[in-house]
């Protein structure tokens, strides 16, 4: 079985995107899925030249490099990905190794606006070229209105999102 890190671009505990990749995870059938943690200092040239990796990026590291596939899933802010997430993004290019390399990577969003996150998952598809990850062509999952998508227990209602979320996850066990 495979071993999954999901990586939220939201650092509410609660939020959308975090239930979106454990449903995703669920359909998956994963072994392990493990939440990665990007509350993490704003990237600074001096903080890394007078301390160094901070230990939580090394660990955020580390996770990525365990894992067999990454699973982000992003909010929608200002027509990006969240700032939190590109400043995760930000520190990994920073430690040894090219941890993302090859790594199958689904993206997915969950919004409140309508459009589901398209312009963030963009930006993060571009962002993701850098690190030359093995990043899913589709299918894309973008669930809007993500406030009134989910149960009480976490669960997506919608069956086209259960659709593709689960042939996004089909497409991503073909790549491991």
């Amino acid at each position: 079985m495979a071993k999954l890190l999901g990586i939220s671009g939201s650092l509410r505990k609660a939020s959308h995107n975090r239930l979106l990749i454990a449903e995703a995870g669920r359909l998956f059938g994963a072994d392990t899925l493990t939440f990665g943690d990007i509350d993490l200092p704003l990237y600074n040239g001096d903080l890394e030249e007078a301390s160094g990796i901070p230990a939580a990026v090394q660990t955020l590291s580390d996770q990525i490099a365990a894992a067999d596939a990454v699973i982000i899933s992003t909010p929608e802010y200002n027509k990006a990905p969240s700032g939190a997430l590109k400043n995760a993004l930000d520190w990994i290019s920073r430690t040894d190794g090219a941890v993302l390399k090859n790594k199958p990577v689904a993206i997915m969003s969950a919004t409140a606006g309508r459009s589901g996150g398209e312009r963030a998952q963009f930006s993060l598809r571009l962002m993701l070229t850098a690190f030359d990850a093995r990043v899913l062509n589709g299918p894309e999952v973008l669930v809007g209105a993500s406030y009134e998508q989910f149960d009480d227990n976490g669960r997506l209602i919608a069956d086209s999102y259960q659709d593709f979320l689960k042939a996004q996850m089909d497409a991503l066990r073909a790549l491991i």
